[in-house]
């Protein structure tokens, strides 16, 4: 059990070896990241399809099943969506 043990040196040359503490932590910057991304990806497709577009997709999956409409609800513009479409759309070539 060596990956259970934290070995020092104390100032006078002993080794003392303590328990290490285990303490499980929430992936919060993986969260933070995934959110960014998503958010990004819809900015992305409301700045390529347009707003009208964009808007008309999201009513069919309001029309679907159970989980589609689950996707319509996340997929909604939002004003961070339009902010991100606003900053992608400045990059997008124009057709």
């Amino acid at each position: 059990m060596s990956n259970g043990v934290v070995r020092t040196i104390n100032s006078d040359g002993l080794i003392v070896a303590k328990p290490r503490l285990y303490r499980p932590r929430f992936p919060l910057k993986g969260l933070l990241a995934v959110l960014f991304l998503g958010f990004l990806f819809k900015g992305f497709l409301f700045a390529y399809l347009g707003e009208a577009a964009y808007a008309e997709r999201v009513a069919t999956l309001q029309a679907g099943t159970v989980l589609e409409q689950a996707g319509a609800w996340v997929m909604q513009a939002d004003p961070v969506t339009v902010l991100a479409a606003d900053g992608i759309a400045m990059i997008l070539p124009q057709n």
